[in-house]
């Protein structure tokens, strides 16, 4: 195979594998009346199909980072699309238990693609690591939501077990494009950074760093914002006085919103000022999405726009966390680090942030007091960002 071709391939496997990082996710709400049904999925149980994969993120983000430094990050992301597609493929068996399993070993791959495919970038296309980010990240927003709006309507067509299957085809589809790569590729690890006197950096650990520190906590504090307000939007709306239909179609406007800021972020983000320009963004279209909805009453022009604003804010603040794992480390394996680290807090504060939150509003029997807690939360991220941007590298001061 030439390089042309390996080049190519490689950009087909940023595509695939990103296409599975949301989907199999997504597509299973519609499903729960389906789930319910046919397998006796207890209601009690249906929200960790939520739950499971944030846990699975959280535990299994620092092994892939840490795996994929020392092995190379092709080999170990090979090894995680397996495990995504033995879990896609469980959760068809009619059962509760097998569809938990899967639901656990789905995690896992998901996890691996996270936190490996901005390594593979910046060790493959160093000079266009802008680009092609944009690649997979649009990827995988456009084939989450496509996942929400066709799943339940293809199992009416074909039956539950046949959507799932269908749907679980992207899994073995994307791991046979990277067997291929892996395969075809150069031998040995590729990633493998080396200081300026040829010592390998392989015992390095992002963990010392006060720098990849604030970048966890950006992460935690942006997936908390995407995942509570993604639980808890509808019952904010309803409560202000929209109808379930209203409020169904502003949270789905919240997130399709985002698709243009994911397909421009890393490209916005090589120029200069771009990443003061997307902290900017990510931090405003949260607080003036948030202090809208705070306004009491159903306008729905207004809540519109900030349904509008946090859409974009969700995805100018996740896509800037992407670039910041690979401008802020100076070889693929620190990536993988710091981008397991990042997103193994990140994930834990967004499985533990819609419980939280709901649970308050089961105290409190109001939203208001929520959302200024959201809000504070939009200030302490916006600056993390600024900190983050001044500086250079993680490791500054510690080699």
């Amino acid at each position: 195979m030439s390089k042309r071709e390996r080049t190519g391939l490689v950009i087909l496997g940023l595509v695939l594998a990103g296409a599975n990082l949301r989907m199999p996710i997504t597509m299973m709400p519609p499903l729960l009346p389906d789930l319910k049904a046919e397998i006796g999925l207890p209601t009690s149980l249906a929200g960790l199909l939520t739950t499971i994969p944030l846990l699975a993120f959280a535990l299994a983000s620092p092994l892939m980072g840490k795996a994929g430094a020392q092995h190379g990050s092709v080999k170990v992301l090979v090894m995680a699309l397996a495990v995504l597609s033995v879990g896609s493929y469980l959760r068809i068996i009619p059962s509760v238990w097998a569809l938990l399993v899967g639901t656990a070993a789905l995690g896992i791959g998901i996890a691996g693609g996270n936190v490996l495919l901005p390594a593979v970038i910046k060790d493959r296309f160093p000079e266009s690591v802008a680009g092609k980010t944009t690649l997979y990240t649009t990827a995988q927003v456009l084939v989450a939501s496509l996942g929400t709006a066709t799943s339940g309507i293809v199992a009416s067509r074909i039956g539950l077990k046949g959507s799932m299957g269908l749907f679980a085809v992207l899994g073995p589809i994307a791991l046979a494009a990277w067997l291929l790569i892996w395969i075809s590729g150069p031998k040995g690890k590729t990633d493998v950074e080396v200081k300026n006197d040829g010592r390998p950096l392989v015992d390095r650990t992002p963990w010392r760093s006060r720098l990849a520190w604030m970048i966890l906590a950006y992460f935690g504090m942006q997936s908390m914002l995407y995942y509570s307000l993604l639980t808890w939007l509808p019952s904010i709306w309803q409560a202000a006085g929209f109808s379930a239909v209203v409020a169904g179609n502003l949270a789905t406007l919240f997130q399709l919103s985002g698709m243009p800021l994911t397909m421009t972020v890393p490209l916005i983000a090589e120029r200069k000022h771009g990443l003061a320009i997307v902290n900017g963004i990510a931090g405003g279209g949260f607080a003036l999405g948030i202090l809208g909805i705070l306004i009491p009453g159903a306008n729905l022009p207004l809540n519109v726009v900030s349904a509008v604003c946090m859409g974009l804010a969700t995805a100018a603040s996740f896509s800037i966390c992407i670039v910041f794992f690979q401008k802020r480390t100076t070889s693929a394996a620190d990536t993988a680090r710091l981008s397991g680290m990042a997103q193994s807090g990140g994930y834990l504060f967004a499985a533990i942030g819609p419980v939280a939150l709901g649970a308050l509003n089961g105290l409190l029997h109001t939203w208001t007091p929520i959302i200024v807690i959201v809000l504070i939360v939009i200030i302490a991220m916006f600056t993390a960002g600024l900190v983050i941007i001044r500086h250079r590298d993680i490791y500054e001061g510690l080699d």
